[in-house]
């Protein structure tokens, strides 16, 4: 998952460094703010938290009692209402023992949303009450699959109204990749064609509805008849099967002269397919991390981004929200003690949207 802003980071980073987010190593003793004095003797020294002792399948997440984690400078402690199931979650508990360097259990999510229980003394923005979403992809002191979070300020944002929490717990990191995806990488315009590769994922889908909000005609690959419904329903142009589709034939009728853009949210072949669809003086960009990147292409400019995140960051995407009144669909709902049930449904494949748990 900067000190002003916090990168995204690829799955090759995620997984040599951010497994020390689930590191339950706090001390049961909380540091409050003076906002926070009443509110904390309503926090409890413990908490229930879906961890995990080893690596392995599924089966190994289990329901723990931890302790809940202390704030330190800059952080506030999140009761934590929906936590969000992310696709790099399932490599994280299976695969990275070799980069591990901390302490069982470990303690997942590295996004969700809630309300602010305590405050850090220095913490200003943020009070008892806030209903806030936030994401980071190393927290030291446990992830979001627990009842409780202490993570730094740069990491939240505030929900914006008339969004639920369970809602805003499925935005924060797929929003604001797709948002600087379209708006900081590409500059995506009223009247641009734009073709989205991999529309119908977590990211994908939000960045549909953010380049219609620009104004641009969006082409979609999608997985299957039902992600191509899916694009199409939240204001994709045209949609293409991005695995057995003809991405090219789809793209010349589309736009004859080539499109203008290519945000490309998966990698390998069909990427490569993507591209050639590109008039010359076209540009694609895609977020670092995916799996086989573009190769280099004469008459294209290639822009590779990390997503950032901090308090402008998080104000822009709010307002990208609202105006385009977002859709994240969330495809299944799992209580905290069903940790395990929604990593196997996360392993079943063909996620058209989030997976989300429950934990109050």
């Amino acid at each position: 998952m900067q000190q002003k802003t916090v990168k995204l980071p690829t799955r090759r980073m995620l997984l040599r460094s951010a497994i020390a987010m689930g590191i339950a190593c706090a001390s049961p003793e909380l540091s409050l703010g003076a906002d926070s004095a009443a509110a904390g003797r309503r926090i409890p020294k413990t908490m229930r938290a879906a961890a995990f002792d080893r690596y392995g399948g599924p089966e190994v997440i289990t329901l723990h009692t931890l302790p809940v984690p202390t704030l330190g400078p800059g952080e506030v402690l999140i009761a934590v209402h929906d936590a969000a199931v992310g696709s790099w979650d399932g490599d994280l508990r299976a695969h990275a023992v070799k980069y591990f360097s901390g302490k069982f259990p470990v303690v997942l999510g590295v996004d969700g949303a809630g309300t602010i229980a305590a405050v850090a003394p220095d913490v200003h923005g943020f009070k008892v009450g806030d209903r806030v979403y936030a994401y980071q992809w190393n927290v030291p002191k446990g992830g979001f699959y627990a009842q409780f979070v202490a993570i730094n300020t740069k990491a939240v944002g505030h929900v914006p109204s008339g969004v639920s929490l369970r809602d805003a717990a499925a935005i924060g990191v797929e929003g604001l990749t797709a948002l600087q995806g379209i708006d900081d990488a590409l500059h995506i315009g009223r009247g641009q064609t734009i073709l989205i590769h991999g529309a119908s994922g977590g990211v994908g889908l939000p960045a549909v509805q953010f380049a219609k909000l620009r104004g641009a005609r969006v082409l979609a690959t999608a997985s299957g008849e039902d992600g191509m419904a899916l694009v199409k329903r939240l204001g994709a142009d045209a949609a293409v099967d991005g695995r057995h589709g003809d991405i090219p034939a789809a793209a010349r009728a589309f736009a004859p002269g080539g499109v203008d853009a290519v945000l490309g949210l998966a990698g390998g072949e069909p990427l490569e397919q993507c591209a050639a669809t590109l008039h010359k003086g076209g540009q694609l960009a895609f977020p670092h991390g995916i799996e086989k990147e573009p190769h280099p292409r004469e008459g294209v400019k290639i822009i590779a981004y990390d997503a950032v995140t901090g308090p402008a960051e998080f104000d822009r995407l709010n307002e990208a929200i609202i105006a385009s009144k977002l859709t994240m669909p969330i495809v299944a709902e799992f209580p905290l003690a069903q940790a395990a049930k929604a990593h196997e449904r996360l392993a079943a494949g063909h996620v058209l949207g989030r997976i989300v748990l429950k934990v109050r």
